[in-house]
């Protein structure tokens, strides 16, 4: 498989960035002609992984995000989200249903069981106290 478009997009982890890389993200697919539902799978994947970077990963802290995006010839988009805050100590943990690091917040989760669910694959490293980075994959057509 061959890579026949790519992308990257920084911006600070403020949260009136989460909608403008949901729509970036959207927008770079839109060239293998994907459904509205699975361009709407993909803006909440993309908003759940930024809101994550934003409240968990750099809490109080304002620090950079990173997007890739990729266009593979055999129909596939792979995303990726990065930050370089204070990382993820248990990641099994972490992708349970309804786990937050901010529960006294009222969080729902930090929503990767969301993003599993909308993606077809998503893989998330991390190294407490160095960042995160979260890979999803999305089949947009046949290849």
């Amino acid at each position: 498989m061959d890579i026949i478009n790519q992308m990257e997009l920084r911006f600070l982890s403020v949260p009136e960035n989460e909608g403008f890389a949901r729509v970036a993200v959207s927008a770079f697919a839109v060239q293998l002609n994907p459904t509205l539902d699975v361009l709407a799978d993909i803006k909440t994947a993309v908003s759940e992984a930024v809101t994550n970077a934003i409240v968990h990963g750099y809490e109080d802290e304002t620090g950079l995000i990173v997007i890739t995006a990729a266009l593979r010839d055999d129909g596939i988009l792979e995303v990726s989200v990065t930050d370089t805050g204070k990382g993820i100590e248990d990641i099994s943990r972490a992708m349970q249903p309804f786990f937050t690091t901010q529960p006294e917040k009222e969080r729902s989760g930090m929503g990767f069981s969301v993003m599993q669910t909308f993606m077809d694959k998503v893989t998330v490293e991390s190294v407490s106290g160095r960042g995160t980075t979260v890979r999803m994959q999305k089949r947009l057509r046949e290849a």
